[in-house]
């Protein structure tokens, strides 16, 4: 039986409706935006004619980019940090989740006070790049993915999850037919938080990609930098020429490189944010899910 709505009911779902569509409208507009600029002619961008879809159609910016050897040594310099670092990260926050969702855990107090201690406490710059070269680790692959083994918070979101979601009766189920409590955790816990670990893969995972801070300060060595440094170095580059050819005094060369320049911004935009857009919609299924039942306090 269909229950009828009152007209605030309707009220209430049109302003809803209404908010949705505002909200996807704000989100959405900005990466079009970009889209369409970086395929653009500059003078249709920098004139305002280009305000959502592209004019003067042109690629001009991606093939200089691509052009650069050192972009595909980004490429696959983050690559490779990205997903050794998310494998530390999940081999770190998902044991150490796990055995403080155990209320039988020894010391679970003290240890879980330590935890949270460091998530509002830290070293400070300089004392963690000191521990860092003490440890032999700059200008190394570590010095990227050691220091950010794991994240507090990422712990406490897990743990929660396994607390909510791991019925108690099924692992003393296992301990009753002998499954050690390791075998528990890799061959019953684990094939059940599917949707936690893809959470934090991407937590982590984003937090990879994105990366140049560290980098910046641990490395030297051009051939290990990830690739946001190497476009962080050609949007300098470009800056340091269009400042040499306004000294210069040359406008029509300043016109030219200021055009080249504008195209290579949001062709660099999108060479460092689409890889990221093609994988969440395969973790999307599983990120609501699991973000919304690792929040639930436990």
């Amino acid at each position: 039986m269909e229950i009828k709505q009152t007209k605030s009911d309707r009220i209430f779902d049109i302003c809803n409706k209404v908010l949705v569509w505002f909200f996807i409208i704000i989100i959405l507009y900005p990466l079009i935006y970009i889209i369409s600029a970086s395929i653009s002619d500059p003078s249709f961008v920098n004139s305002g004619q280009m305000w959502l879809w592209p004019k003067g159609i042109t690629f001009e910016g991606f093939r200089r980019v691509f052009q650069n050897t050192d972009i595909w040594i980004g490429y696959r310099n983050t690559i490779f940090y990205t997903l050794l670092g998310t494998f530390i990260n999940l081999a770190v926050t998902l044991p150490a989740a796990y055995a403080l969702s155990r209320q039988e855990l020894i010391g679970k107090k003290v240890i879980m006070a330590l935890f949270v201690f460091t998530m509002f406490f830290e070293g400070g710059l300089i004392p963690t790049y000191l521990l860092v070269r003490d440890l032999g680790m700059v200008n190394t692959i570590w010095s990227l993915v050691i220091p950010s083994a794991a994240a507090m918070w990422n712990i406490i979101v897990t743990m929660t999850f396994f607390k909510v979601t791991i019925p108690k009766g099924l692992e003393e189920a296992a301990e009753m037919d002998g499954a050690s409590q390791f075998r528990t955790f890799f061959q019953i816990v684990l094939p059940l938080s599917a949707p936690i670990v893809a959470v934090m893969a991407l937590f982590y995972g984003v937090g990879h990609w994105n990366q140049y801070f560290g980098a910046m300060i641990y490395l030297s060595d051009e051939k290990l930098f990830p690739l946001q440094l190497f476009l962080r170095k050609i949007l300098i580059q470009q800056q340091m020429t269009a400042d040499m050819m306004m000294q210069s005094g040359s406008a029509e060369a300043l016109s030219e490189h200021a055009r080249i320049a504008d195209i290579i911004k949001y062709a660099v935009m999108i060479v460092s944010a689409a890889p990221l857009l093609i994988v969440y919609p395969f973790l999307q299924r599983f990120f609501l899910k699991g973000v919304l039942i690792g929040s639930i306090k436990g």
